[in-house]
């Protein structure tokens, strides 16, 4: 009893230790997030800091890059600890049940295939709901107000000089989650529908989460 009880504490931490390792992405649950926003900053000030626009772009597609190394070593680093932890138990397995040649996949995605699918699926994403989408929703934004604001003379000079700034800055937490939804539905019916993308449903559901609009936050299965 002491030997079993024993083997079921040391499965179920190590179990919470890998979905723990799983589930904290640095670049999407710390504070290094706001890093992919910096663009949308650069727009904001666009006029009052022109020269401020470039390098908030390279920032944030810095970030973009960062999070899609990062990205695709999880899908290396996880299925290795898949394959490895479950090698043993296959292994007794397969001594008692002879497998069926027929009805094994006999194309099975490399590891390599998974995690190049992986980093290229988080680029393209963070690229377009990061970065470029925002960016150019935040320049129309900004342009649009300041336009308006120069023609309405009956306004102070400082209004039209600081209020686009002030709209486009209010703009960015109504725009984001409506980007990343957009950029979630245009991906699952285009780029990710030629890779046969899926969605790690089970593990968003469990969390109280939605596998459409929680691209960011959730984990992804390349089958």
């Amino acid at each position: 009893t002491n030997t079993n009880t024993n083997t079921n504490t040391n499965t179920n931490n190590s179990v919470d230790v890998n979905v723990n390792d799983k589930d904290f992405n640095i670049f999407r649950d710390s504070p290094v997030r706001y890093f992919g926003y910096a663009n949308e900053l650069g727009e904001s000030f666009r006029h009052q800091f022109p020269k401020f626009v470039r390098p908030s772009y390279i920032v944030a597609f810095g970030y973009v890059f960062m999070d899609s190394a990062y990205s695709g070593y999880n899908q290396w680093t996880n299925n290795n600890t898949t394959i490895n932890s479950s090698s043993s138990s296959s292994s007794s397995s397969s001594s008692k049940n002879k497998p069926d040649s027929h009805n094994q996949n006999t194309h099975p995605r490399s590891n390599q295939t998974k995690t190049a699918i992986a980093t290229v699926d988080s680029l393209i994403w963070q690229s377009l709901a990061s970065v470029l989408v925002p960016g150019a929703t935040i320049n129309v934004i900004v342009s649009t107000s300041r336009l308006l604001l120069t023609r309405a003379t009956f306004l102070p000079t400082i209004a039209a000089a600081w209020g686009p700034s002030a709209f486009g800055l209010a703009a960015i937490p109504f725009i984001i989650h409506p980007i990343d939804k957009g950029v979630d539905t245009l991906m699952d019916h285009t780029v990710r529908e030629w890779y046969q993308y899926n969605n790690n449903n089970n593990n968003n559901h469990q969390n109280g989460g939605d596998a459409t609009t929680e691209g960011k936050e959730k984990g992804r299965v390349y089958d």
